[in-house]
């Protein structure tokens, strides 16, 4: 009988870790998104250390219309890395939790060359805030599609 009850009372625990587990984890981060323009998608995975990354995956347009080939990280800063391609480039870095649904971390804006301090919240199932920032407090933001 003591045994039986002991496996039980751990049964329960399972299940009652389970099911905060999936509360807290109800609006997953992880998958692919769609940027607000519908120009690029991005795939936020696990990349360790309880951290997300995200990369692009997808450009509607893939090559430069001034040259025919692939689009590459032309206005990055650092000279040396303007002539990677685009698909591929890691834009999330580095997100931690948070808060509940919500992701702190670094995002890279290839349109400016420039990364900034970051947030990303999943608001629904299908729906994600992703902002940047300067000097903490000023962000600017837009909201992504879920595209998987």
């Amino acid at each position: 009988m003591k045994l039986e009850l002991s496996k039980s009372a751990l049964a329960a625990a399972a299940l009652g870790m389970a099911m905060m587990s999936s509360t807290a984890y109800a609006l997953p981060a992880e998958g692919t998104w769609m940027s607000a323009d519908g120009g690029t998608k991005v795939r936020i995975a696990e990349c360790g250390g309880n951290r997300l990354c995200g990369r692009v995956v997808w450009l509607n347009v893939p090559n430069d219309p001034a040259t025919g080939k692939p689009k590459t990280d032309k206005r990055n800063p650092d000279e040396a890395k303007r002539s990677r391609p685009l698909i591929g480039l890691t834009v999330v870095n580095g997100l931690q939790p948070s808060g509940q649904g919500k992701w702190s971390g670094q995002i890279y804006n290839a349109d400016d060359g420039k990364t900034y301090q970051g947030n990303v919240t999943v608001v629904s199932n299908d729906a994600m805030r992703v902002e940047g920032c300067v000097l903490g407090f000023l962000c600017k933001g837009q909201t992504w599609k879920r595209a998987d």
